[in-house]
């Protein structure tokens, strides 16, 4: 691995001058390193961070990449990671023309990175230096409490999806040193949410006051709009100072839970683990943005690359070469999910769609298809759009909020359903629908939810670790259940409890609908919702023995 020559380093600072002209940002300083496939394939592991901990699972997936190397050998483009400076690595015999198309590409990672909300979290953080010192105290313990490092490594691991991402985005986003909590954001965010808990439909009446006021009464509608507020709530103003001084930490995930209070760690002979344990719950919240953006991450990085190397002079006499790649990367397959794809043509959507003005109410109002289709009000202002939504969406809200029907229809996209014909013995792949809303869900079932768990405080008492899981009609994965708790207890140094539910088999009810984690699992119609019932289950862990019993 080394970094890339002058020659090349020249082609990507050109490239960073034509991408800010278009209205990217970004660092000024990247580091770009040119490696061999064997080299892509032991950082892989790492999720391509050299310095990440060492852990035993890193070497098996690199003895396993290597197999699969030697059956299915490929070239990957490229691969960025979000750090500071930002980092890319680049198969070793990309030529120049190329390098130009994945310049683009990676610049527009880059910008996702650094503008992204999603991220704020890892703006200000040096994610190389702080994992190299992370490795040092992991190694350091491993030599002197030996295989027991991973033991806690894996424990942890097996629990690091439930870090509390949200709540700390969240005071990454009111806490910021840069930008003080506002009395806006305070009253609207926190106050009238978690404070007042008030309805829907009065936060949605005080947002439209907000507006109105602002609109007619200029620079002074902030000390006007308060004034009301204060009326209604006169200990707001205690509440706005207590707030400015302290962080929103009222809510631990498990993990932070057993760090603060398990007896076992609190002994003087196990409080090493809890550095053990924090690195791992660190550098899982690290990365918890990119596996929450990735159709959008992708997506737009296809979408620059795309418009960047097309007005590139330097695709002269490649332009058949250039075409072969990119569909390579963007083709939409008709079964399965290119994240490439698809968020490359739902951001052209969404610019076409504003241009038109086809978010305005006007639009909506329509119901003529006709009058939709040819509906355009010349606004041309998709540009600041896609910019916007690149900067405040994940995944969830983009494909909830932007797929259609029109983009449905657009593209031929549908849902696929399975079934075995039994008189040829194959099996069939069938159209099961055209909706959008179908399609939709189909997309967001594939999209990242790991389950909300949390502890119960007022049941965890004489030493039990009392776990709710938040159900959503899905339940946890039953295989996984024993050794998690099993980790899960020796982490708190006493028994164990899970409150959750399973599914009640019925009559009637096809078997796919009970084995949720099956491949070919098909979620059921309202009317075979019907159908479903669910138990509260309560597993316990005492002492490695698993219980299961029925609430």
């Amino acid at each position: 691995m080394e970094l890339v020559s002058q020659h090349v380093k020249g082609i990507m600072e050109e490239c960073k001058i034509r991408a800010r002209d278009q209205g990217l940002k970004f660092d000024d300083e990247t580091l770009e390193y040119i490696v061999t496939n064997k080299d892509m394939i032991e950082l892989s592991p790492k999720v391509m961070i050299p310095t990440l901990y060492d852990y035993w699972v890193h070497d098996v997936q690199t003895i396993s990449g290597k197999g699969i190397y030697e059956l299915y050998p490929n070239n990957p483009y490229e691969t960025v990671i979000n750090t500071r400076p930002a980092i890319s690595f680049y198969n070793d015999n990309n030529p120049d023309w190329l390098n130009v198309m994945i310049f683009y590409h990676v610049l527009g990672h880059i910008d996702f990175f650094q503008n992204n909300l999603f991220f704020k979290n890892t703006w200000d953080f040096d994610l190389t230096g702080k994992a190299l010192s992370d490795k040092r105290v992991i190694a350091r313990y491993r030599t002197e409490k030996g295989r027991w490092v991973d033991y806690i490594i894996e424990f942890t691991r097996s629990i690091d999806n439930l870090v509390n991402y949200h709540g700390e985005i969240n005071d990454a986003i009111l806490f910021s040193d840069k930008k003080k909590l506002s009395k806006i954001d305070c009253y609207f965010d926190i106050f009238l949410q978690k404070e007042k808990k008030i309805s829907i439909n009065n936060y949605l009446k005080e947002i439209t006051r907000y507006n109105e006021c602002k609109t007619e009464n200029g620079k002074l509608f902030e000390t006007i709009f308060f004034e009301d507020v204060l009326a209604k709530y006169p200990e707001f103003v205690e509440f706005y100072e207590t707030k400015k001084k302290i962080k929103n930490k009222e809510h631990l995930d498990i993990i932070q839970y057993i760090i603060r209070h398990s007896p076992f760690l609190k002994e003087d002979e196990n409080k090493w683990m809890k550095s053990v344990i924090e690195i791992v719950r660190q550098t899982s919240n690290y990365f918890q943005p990119q596996i929450r953006t990735k159709i959008m991450n992708e997506g737009w990085a296809s979408f620059w690359h795309e418009i960047l190397f097309m007005k590139d002079e330097r695709i002269r006499g490649h332009e058949v070469d250039f075409a072969k790649v990119n569909a390579s990367v963007t083709a939409m397959p008709k079964l399965g999910l290119n994240p490439y794809a698809l968020g490359l043509r739902l951001f052209t959507h969404i610019l076409n769609m504003e241009d038109r003005g086809c978010f305005d109410l006007e639009y909506f109002m329509l119901n003529d298809e006709y009058e939709r289709k040819h509906f355009n009000k010349s606004k041309n202002t998709g540009l600041d759009y896609i910019f916007s939504v690149r900067e405040n969406l994940c995944d969830f809200n983009f494909i909830n909020r932007y797929i259609d029907q029109t983009f449905v229809n657009k593209h031929d996209l549908f849902v696929s359903g399975q079934r075995i014909n039994k008189a040829k013995m194959t099996k069939e792949y069938y159209i099961q629908s055209r909706n959008a809303e179908a399609y939709k869900q189909m997309i967001i079932d594939t999209l990242y939810h790991p389950p909300i768990i949390f502890v119960n405080k007022k049941k965890s008492k004489q030493g039990v670790l009392y776990l709710v899981h938040k159900f959503e009609e899905k339940p946890l994965k039953y295989d996984f259940i024993e050794n998690t708790m099993i980790g899960i207890e020796y982490l708190w140094g006493g028994s164990v409890k899970l409150e959750t539910h399973e599914v009640v088999k019925k009559a009637g009810l096809k078997e796919n609908y009970v084995n949720f984690w099956d491949p070919k699992y098909q979620a059921p119609s309202s009317n075979e919702k019907e159908k479903l019932t669910w138990k509260k289950i309560l597993y316990v862990i005492e002492n490695k023995k698993f219980h299961k019993r029925e609430i």
